[in-house]
């Protein structure tokens, strides 16, 4: 292939490419890893198709295609679409230092992703879980450890932070000049952007209430934020074991992962009125596109409570029929189970909700 620099090998490439990466994009470590292991997943495919060590001059759209298809199968079209993504970024680097003529990835059409709705909490089930680590002791019962986790669990639900950004940040990120209102700052988010995010109250006494304690393990003032017994800091596995723990546990959902916290933290904003331009800068989205999907959950979540509480729709077509082939007196237009007490019982659950909230 005409531009291909014969010395250069895959390994020297694609390291060359992951420090590209890292040092001039700024991504994050953990992305940075993810665009290497595509590419270099490519290279041992070529490597098991063609025997012998990987070339560059590999690098045409039919190979390439070739080796989407066998992923296909043991792939889902999420996965298929984000190592292309890696592939034409590493053909695109490539052909800017004249290592290839050209980007033959570009041309290539990634399937098209099936994109599920985000899995959020309800408020009851949220509160649930970063009010469990208190009562239960933390996993082994040590003041220290149930201290970290529920200001853990309160800075991922309050913050909306993702699990690698959590992870990464400092004593330092944390501006408490204001008292009223702490800001966190992320300085690695996503694609190496950058934003600060309050911190409510009740966090913050959650997360004060641990820095006391993280203080007398290792230097106040300096250092990851969010440590483990021994003085380093926390990975995003750790962090996964734990609210996953904390969710079985309470018996809030099969799976609980830390991005079901993000998503509960953008949906219950999104319910309580908050605009969408608000979310969107304090998840950190690059585009108002990725925001919008929160509004199908809202309004998933107001049919599924309308279909709970309204009484002809908890009648459904039983109420219906009724309505068509009865006299008035015997339709469903007055239910027969809407009784004062069924009404009082459900004030009370709003009243009861209300004031958790008021509390936060």
């Amino acid at each position: 292939m005409a531009g291909v620099t014969a010395t250069l090998s895959w390994d020297a490439a694609a390291d060359a490419f992951a420090r590209y990466l890292g040092v001039e994009r700024n991504y994050a470590k953990g992305t940075t890893e993810v665009y290497l292991r595509d590419v270099m997943a490519l290279g041992q495919f070529y490597a098991e198709k063609h025997g012998g060590e990987p070339l560059l001059a590999w690098l045409d759209g039919p190979r390439i295609r070739g080796y989407l298809a066998s992923l296909h199968g043991h792939n889902d079209a999420a996965t298929v679409a984000r190592k292309l993504s890696s592939i034409r970024a590493f053909c695109r680097y490539l052909a800017k230092r004249g290592v290839l003529a050209d980007n033959p990835a570009a041309a290539l059409v990634a399937p098209k992703r099936r994109r599920g709705l985000p899995r959020a909490l309800d408020i009851d089930d949220a509160f649930a879980l970063v009010e469990a680590p208190p009562q239960r002791g933390g996993p082994r019962g040590t003041p220290f450890i149930a201290a970290r986790d529920v200001a853990l669990l309160e800075t991922l639900y309050g913050t909306g932070l993702r699990v690698s950004e959590c992870c990464a940040l400092q004593v330092t990120d944390i501006d408490r000049t204001r008292a009223t209102l702490w800001m966190i700052s992320v300085h690695r988010g996503k694609g190496g952007k950058s934003r600060v995010v309050p911190l409510h109250e009740t966090a913050q006494r959650a997360v004060a209430a641990y820095l006391r304690l993280r203080g007398e393990l290792t230097t106040p003032g300096k250092g990851p934020l969010f440590i483990g017994e021994g003085g380093g800091g926390m990975n995003s596995r750790a962090v996964q074991r734990l609210v996953a723990a904390y969710g079985l546990a309470v018996g809030v959902a099969a799976r609980t992962t830390p991005h079901m916290l993000r998503h509960s933290f953008a949906t219950h904003l999104l319910d309580g009125g908050v605009d969408l331009r608000a979310i969107q800068e304090l998840l950190g989205h690059a585009s108002l596109g990725s925001t919008q999907i929160y509004t199908k959950v809202s309004l998933e979540h107001l049919q599924s409570v309308y279909d709970q509480a309204h009484p002809k729709a908890r009648r459904g077509a039983r109420g219906t029929q009724a309505a068509v082939g009865a006299p008035l007196e015997q339709s469903t237009l007055v239910p027969q189970d809407a009784t004062p007490e069924r009404n009082d019982a459900a004030q009370d659950s709003l009243n009861h909700r209300a004031g958790r909230s008021a509390r936060r």
